[in-house]
C-alpha cells in the first residue's frame, strides 16, 4: 500500500512516502520556516538530494511545492497521483470528538474546523493540507491520526481545570493534549530500548512547538499542553505558560481587545517575543554573538522545561528516563545541556562528550554514574500516523 503521510506543523511540513506493510521509506523531505523569505525545502529519494532555501509564504503553497517534486519527471518517485493509495495526515486537534485514527469526510473536515478556535496555529494548516490531497490525490482515502488521541489516557485529576464542573461536563473544557504521535512513537522505542516491563519516562517534544509528557507504563498520564496548544513551555513564538490575569490587564488596562491579546500570546510571544527570533538556530548563533537577550531566552527555556521535569518526577514517584526529541530536542545540544545541568538531585547526569555526538535513531548521553537515562531519539511522527493508517485500513 502506498502511503503519503502529511505533518503540517505550525511553521513546517514534514512528508514522507511509505510502501506498507514493508514501511519501505521511498522519499521524504522538510520544509521549514514557512512564512519566511529563506524557507528551507529537503528532498531526499534514491539518489536524489535536493536543499533549496526560497521564500514560501503559506502551507498551501509549500505543500504545492512538494507535490511538484515527487511527480518530477527526474527527480520524482511517482507517474501519477493515482499512484498514491492513501494520504496519512496529522491533526492536532480533535478534542473528544475523536479518540482513534479516523477516515476523513465531510464530517470529519467540520469537526477538525470546529476546533480552529482551540489550535488557530495547526488546524487551519492540517485541513488546508487535507483539503489540497483532496484535489491532488483524487482516488486516494484520507486518513486523520490526531495528536490529542494519545493522551486519552490522562487521568481525570490530571485533565480536569479547578473551574465550575459543567464546563467540563457539559462544554468539554479540559486538558487534551498534543504531540501525541510523537511521544507515542519515541516513549515506545525507549521502553524497547531500556527493555522495561514497567517504567516512568518523561518525553521532551522541542520543536517550534514544545510539550513535555508523563509517561507511565507506556501511557500518557500528565501533559504539558493544555485545552488548546499554547500554554506549558515556552515556544517558538506561543508564551506557554502566563498568569491569566495578564489578559485581563491588557485588555482593562491598556486598550487590547481579545483578538489582539490572542495574537500576541500565540504569534508575538515565547521565543520570538524574547529576542525577535523564533528559530533557535537564529537565538544560539545571536548567543554566541554576545547577545543578552537571546542568553537569557535560551536560560528561561530550560529553566521552564527543568520545572517539568521536577512535578512530573514527583507524579510518577520516580524517573528511569528522560527523553528529547523533534528539531530541537535532537539537534540543540545547548537546551540539552541547560536542561539537564544542575539535576543530579533527580539522579540525571549528563555526559558532554555524548551530547556533542552526532545523532543516529537512539543516543544515550548520560554519564555511568548517571540514575536516569537521558536518550536522544529521532521522531518518526510520519512512520506511525502510516503504520496506524495501514492498520485502519487492513
Amino acid at each position: 500500500m502506498n502511503i503519503l503521510v502529511i505533518n503540517s506543523g505550525s511553521s513546517s511540513i514534514k512528508f514522507q512516502f511509505i510502501k506498507m506493510p514493508s514501511e519501505e521509506l521511498i522519499c521524504h523531505g522538510l520544509l521549514e520556516r514557512i512564512g519566511h523569505d529563506d524557507a528551507i525545502l529537503q528532498y531526499k529519494a534514491n539518489t536524489v538530494n535536493i536543499k533549496k532555501t526560497e521564500s514560501i509564504s503559506t502551507h498551501k503553497e509549500g505543500l504545492k511545492k512538494i507535490v511538484e517534486l515527487l511527480l518530477h519527471p527526474d527527480k520524482g518517485v511517482i507517474q501519477d497521483t493515482n499512484d498514491i493509495e492513501v494520504v496519512g495526515h496529522r491533526v492536532v486537534h480533535g478534542g473528544n470528538s475523536f479518540s482513534n485514527t479516523t477516515l476523513i469526510n465531510s464530517e470529519v473536515k467540520q469537526e477538525i474546523r470546529a476546533y480552529t478556535a482551540l489550535a488557530p496555529l495547526h488546524n487551519p494548516n492540517n485541513l488546508e493540507g487535507i483539503l489540497i490531497a483532496e484535489q491532488l490525490f483524487p482516488l486516494a482515502k484520507q486518513i486523520a491520526v490526531f495528536d490529542t488521541a494519545f493522551h486519552q489516557t490522562m487521568p481525570e485529576k490530571a485533565k480536569k481545570y479547578a473551574i465550575p464542573n459543567s464546563l467540563y461536563k457539559e462544554q468539554n473544557i479540559q486538558v487534551y493534549g498534543f504531540h501525541g504521535t510523537s511521544h507515542k512513537y519515541v516513549s515506545e522505542k525507549a521502553i524497547a530500548y531500556l527493555q522495561l516491563e514497567k517504567s516512568k519516562i518523561i518525553s521532551i517534544h522541542l520543536g517550534n512547538g514544545c510539550s513535555i509528557t508523563a509517561v507511565l507504563d507506556g501511557k500518557s498520564i500528565d501533559h504539558s499542553l493544555g485545552f488548546a496548544p499554547s500554554n506549558g513551555l515556552i515556544m517558538g513564538s506561543r508564551s506557554g505558560d502566563i498568569d491569566h490575569s495578564i489578559v485581563f490587564y491588557l485588555v482593562n488596562n491598556l486598550g487590547y481587545n481579545l483578538d489582539k491579546v490572542n495574537a500576541l500570546l500565540t504569534k508575538e510571544s515565547g521565543m520570538l517575543g524574547l529576542t525577535g527570533y523564533s528559530d533557535l538556530r537564529d537565538i544560539q548563533r545571536e548567543a554566541d554573538n554576545g547577545n543578552l537577550d537571546c542568553t537569557l531566552a535560551l536560560e528561561m527555556n530550560a529553566y521552564r522545561i527543568k520545572k517539568f521535569i521536577g512535578a512530573y518526577s514527583a507524579a510518577m514517584n520516580g524517573l528511569d528516563a528522560i527523553i528529547f526529541t523533534a528539531g530541537i530536542g535532537e539537534n540543540s545540544s545547548v537546551i540539552r545541556k541547560l536542561v539537564c545541568t544542575d539535576m543530579d538531585v533527580f539522579g540525571i547526569v549528563l555526559d558532554d562528550t555524548k551530547n556533542e555526538q552526532p545523532l543516529n535513531a537512539i543516543k544515550e548521553i548520560n554519564t555511568s554514574a548517571s540514575e536516569v537515562k537521558i536518550l536522544v531519539i529521532s521522531t518518526n511522527e510520519e512512520l506511525e500516523i502510516a503504520k496506524q493508517a495501514f492498520g485502519l485500513l487492513t
